[in-house]
């Protein structure tokens, strides 16, 4: 599925439903380059399971935690890791294979270590279309 968004408002709209609609045990993983709206949509997602704290991109802290919503919400940012190895070391699978719902930024470096099914964001953006447009492919695994 592919989801065209022109605004930062359609892009955090977008995570709010996703976020509403998010089941026990979702995993997200959310790819892009920097500057694309990862936090626009990570705010949206949150805010859709009803996280009302602040939430920011957790980069030196690998993961952030939000137990306030109707579901634990559990924000990875691997951007700065060396290898899968170091998601053993903060026992990433307690959190993926847990009751809640995760967000995996910068996904792709951890492939390996992905559960067997999960939904993978990729936004792009594209400045012919405009400064906000964004593209935003989900697809399902």
């Amino acid at each position: 599925m592919v989801i065209e968004t022109n605004t930062e408002r359609e892009t955090y709209e977008l995570g709010v439903e996703m976020g509403e609609r998010a089941t026990a045990g979702q995993v997200y993983t959310l790819i892009g380059d920097l500057g694309v709206g990862k936090t626009v949509f990570t705010k949206g997602l949150a805010a859709g399971l009803g996280v009302t704290e602040p939430v920011s991109s957790p980069t030196f802290t690998i993961v952030q935690i939000y137990e306030e919503g109707r579901l634990p919400f559990y924000h990875f940012d691997v951007y700065r890791i060396g290898d899968a190895e170091e998601m053993d070391e903060i026992g990433y699978e307690d959190y993926i294979y847990g009751g809640g719902v995760s967000l995996i930024e910068w996904a792709d470096l951890i492939r390996e270590i992905l559960p067997e099914h999960f939904t993978e964001i990729k936004i792009e953006k594209n400045l012919e279309n405009g400064f906000d447009y964004r593209r935003i492919s989900i697809c399902e695994y």
